[in-house]
């Protein structure tokens, strides 16, 4: 019951203090951190018996462990092979081999250099990864390449955790001895993957029919904690153990179900482990020694942020992205703790350094929002300074031949879906893409090119000055925003089409000068009441109508708060709907055969025929005697919600008969 009441002051104090924080704005680890800080022996002394809470959060470190190893399976491995392996095998080399020549040159061993190389090369997963889902990070090409070096780093965690012991002295250098600890990893991998291919499955499928989640919780945990057990028996790491489990899980076609219900679980006691390490925090030491932890820990940043800058720009991602990515691994990992712990007791370094490590990784941690926040003005900023030698090459090469095309920024699938769309249209158009890998794969089949587009000179490139439609369709937000700017600045006649993930960030792409921001947010809302009411048989001309209408006065909202009217331009982009718009004429249209004059179009349907085209010959202003045909494309001058009401009467589906807007 005692250490029961601990763990309820802990968790009390830990609500307080994540309350506070969140009125502040500051990420829960960090509250999580400051709780350990306060009720550590160095402050309130609070917690009596600290063992206990360390052996809890132990469970924390090897269940997120357990579900890396799960969420890393080899498809998920194979996709982001290159990013990883390549990506975060650079950072880390880099990392431990600059320390471990640093801590060399002051006279430290070889073994401690390695082992302050190995903690500075970690960083925090649960951190960056919770950061960058919030912001909406994950999907952009600095979300990829950060997630590639963190899952190599999440990787190289066993064996640092193997390698310490051995920069310790505890284990011998004799081939006798290194063969049979090789052997008895062998063994063990050996034996629990041999039960698994055997067993696992059989027992998974046993536990799925009885459809009972509180047996699939504890089947789950029983493997976790018992392979985990077992690596620890034969003197391997006990979160080893856990990974371990999880890689032979993630085979299993039950393996979300698995994360799903133990996701609660490890957050808490993940949590119980960032209060520990604020536990180890000295008051009394970061107080006498303030000057030298703040010194200490900027220099740790500053270099860490170099030594990440190649893992990006070796595998073609641009300086904004490299720089950006590099701020946000800038801190310590969560494993560093655990490495710390056993480097310590194998003295590896004092304790006065071990004091100083945990007090600038309690820092690190905290500053890491901060970092982020910043890092696409910093990102931004360093650009300009350094004026990027690979744009200069850019401006050698030719300009670019196409006159009046499209230029198509980004390469997902809208991208590709456009790419596609302009194609079997005859549209002209080029595309630039961020991911080196996108462009090496498809540069043999379309006109692709790798660049940033937020650079005048890679702009110009693309023939920005002379395309008619710019579609922006990336997910990173300052880079739209920079995109935008740039590409209005260049030619102000260009149609700017922007996607945009949330509706509150239309509005200022408007002020930027984005033509049309199609926001993610909205047009998935569109999407569902439309299915919703096509289940109900409600006539698809009237779906049409309701989206139509809520698109005009949702963007006519957003265009009141985006600019004031000044001009005569500004005036007509806020009018209703209006402009001139295609669509084609099918063989099942009653107009086929019937004189323009009389159609009744502008008269009944408020439509007004500017233009036909007919056997690839434009006839514009046509006379009122000109008998319509299937085939012939009309150009209407009219609103969006009248061409949607009269569509019936050029025949065939909504599909066949919209040619698109003009």
């Amino acid at each position: 019951m005692e250490h029961l009441n601990q763990l309820v002051i802990l968790f009390l104090l830990a609500i307080a203090v994540s309350l506070v924080c969140n009125k502040l704005k500051i990420m829960p680890m960090v509250g999580f951190l400051l709780t350990g800080v306060l009720c550590g022996p160095s402050m309130l002394g609070m917690v009596e018996d600290q063992e206990v809470i360390n052996q809890i959060a132990d469970l924390g470190v090897a269940m997120l462990l357990f579900t890396i190893g799960i969420e890393l399976s080899v498809d998920a491995l194979n996709r982001l092979k290159r990013p990883v392996f390549m990506g975060g095998s650079l950072q880390i080399g880099l990392t431990v081999a600059f320390v471990a020549l640093v801590c060399w040159l002051r006279g430290t061993s070889v073994q401690s250099g390695i082992f302050w190389g190995c903690l500075a090369a970690l960083s925090s997963s649960a951190i960056v990864l919770q950061i960058f889902q919030k912001k909406g990070y994950t999907s952009t090409p600095v979300g990829r390449i950060t997630l590639a070096i963190l899952v190599f780093q999440d990787i190289m965690v066993a064996p640092f955790m193997l390698c310490v012991p051995l920069l310790g002295g505890a284990l011998t250098l004799s081939i006798s001895e290194a063969l049979l600890a090789v052997g008895k990893v062998i063994a063990v991998l050996g034996g629990v993957l041999l039960a698994a291919h055997f067993g696992l499955a059989r027992l998974m499928d046993a536990v799925m029919e009885t459809r009972a989640r509180e047996i699939l919780l504890m089947t789950t945990l029983a493997l976790c904690f018992g392979i985990a057990t077992l690596t620890e028996k034969l003197g391997l790491s006990f979160s080893l153990g856990a990974f371990l489990a999880g890689l032979l899980l993630a085979r299993s076609p039950y393996s979300m179900s698995v994360v799903s219900g133990v996701l609660p679980y490890r957050d808490i006691f993940l949590s119980l482990f960032f209060i520990s390490v604020g536990m180890m925090l000295d008051v009394g030491f970061f107080m006498q020694n303030m000057g030298s932890i703040l010194i200490f820990t900027a220099i740790f940043i500053v270099t860490k942020f170099l030594l990440s800058l190649p893992a990006a720009l070796m595998q073609g991602y641009p300086l904004h992205t490299a720089v950006f990515s590099s701020l946000a691994l800038a801190q310590v990992g969560e494993f560093s703790f655990v490495l710390a712990a056993s480097g310590l007791a194998l003295h590896l370094f004092s304790m006065e350094e071990y004091q100083l490590f945990l007090a600038a990784s309690v820092l690190t941690m905290m500053l890491t929002p901060l970092l982020i926040s910043i890092a696409p003005r910093v990102s931004d900023a360093i650009v300009r300074r350094c004026k990027i030698k690979e744009t200069e090459k850019e401006t050698a090469s030719e300009a670019c031949p196409l006159h009046d095309h499209l230029i198509i920024v980004g390469f997902g699938i809208s991208g590709k879906h456009l790419a596609l769309v302009a194609k079997e249209s005859g549209i002209a158009y080029n595309i630039l893409e961020m991911n080196p890998d996108t462009v090496n794969r498809y540069k043999d089949t379309e006109p692709i090119m790798h660049g940033d587009a937020s650079q005048p000179v890679v702009l110009e490139h693309l023939g920005v000055e002379k395309a008619r439609v710019l579609a922006i369709i990336i997910s990173d937000p300052s880079a739209v925003r920079a995109i935008t700017e740039e590409a209005r600045s260049m030619n102000p006649n260009l149609y700017i089409v922007a996607r945009t993930r949330f509706v509150t960030e239309v509005a200022p792409l408007r002020r930027l000068g984005a033509d049309v921001v199609i926001a993610e947010e909205f047009e998935s809302s569109i999407e569902v009441f439309g299915q919703v009411l096509s289940r109900y048989l409600v006539p698809q001309q009237n779906i049409e109508a309701f989206s139509a209408r809520l698109r005009r006065a949702n963007y006519r909202m957003i265009r009141r708060m985006s600019v004031g009217v000044s001009n005569l331009s500004e005036m007509v982009d806020r009018l209703p709907d209006i402009g001139v718009q295609a669509i084609r004429l099918c063989a099942d249209s009653p107009l086929c055969g019937v004189r323009l004059c009389d159609s009744n179009l502008r008269r009944e349907h408020g439509l007004t025929v500017v233009a036909i085209l007919r056997d690839k010959e434009m006839m514009p202003t046509p006379e009122p005697e000109c008998a319509l045909r299937a085939g012939d494309v009309l150009y209407l001058f009219a609103s969006t919600e009248k061409l949607l009401a009269a569509r019936p009467l050029f025949g065939g589906t909504t599909q066949e008969s919209a040619a698109g807007a003009v």
